[in-house]
């Protein structure tokens, strides 16, 4: 299951990083978290731009909109790895994951653990 979608900009990111952190919230909840002062406007309408890049939804409970991110932060982290892959190595992972390695972002023996706690977790699973 492909989909791209638009990449966030820096305060759209933070707002979903609250909605990941704190779950469900109303655009008033959520301005009470951001370290800057925005008019409740503002963050209103960055949400309602992350609901149309589909990031975010929102369901109305007693006449006010209250907002959730659609997937975790780990599959739209996920996502944005494999648009990586797909754009600047062929859509290999193989290639991304020897470019990690080579450049030292991440080591062998980091990948065989992560690999390793992987297969343990499906072996459960099942």
């Amino acid at each position: 299951m492909k989909r791209t979608r638009p990449p966030l900009g820096d305060l759209e990111h933070e707002l979903l990083t609250i909605l990941w952190k704190h779950g469900e919230m109303s655009a008033f909840a959520v301005r009470q978290q951001v370290n800057r002062k925005l008019k409740d406007a503002t963050i209103r309408t960055v949400l309602r731009r992350l609901e149309e890049k589909g990031y975010v939804t929102h369901s109305v409970v007693n006449g006010a909109f209250i907002y959730r991110s659609s997937e975790t932060a780990e599959t739209a982290a996920a996502g944005a790895v494999q648009e990586i892959a797909d754009r600047f190595c062929g859509g290999s992972l193989e290639r991304l994951l020897t470019g990690l390695v080579d450049t030292g972002v991440v080591n062998t023996s980091q990948l065989a653990l992560f690999a390793g706690k992987r297969k343990r977790k499906t072996s459960r699973d099942r």
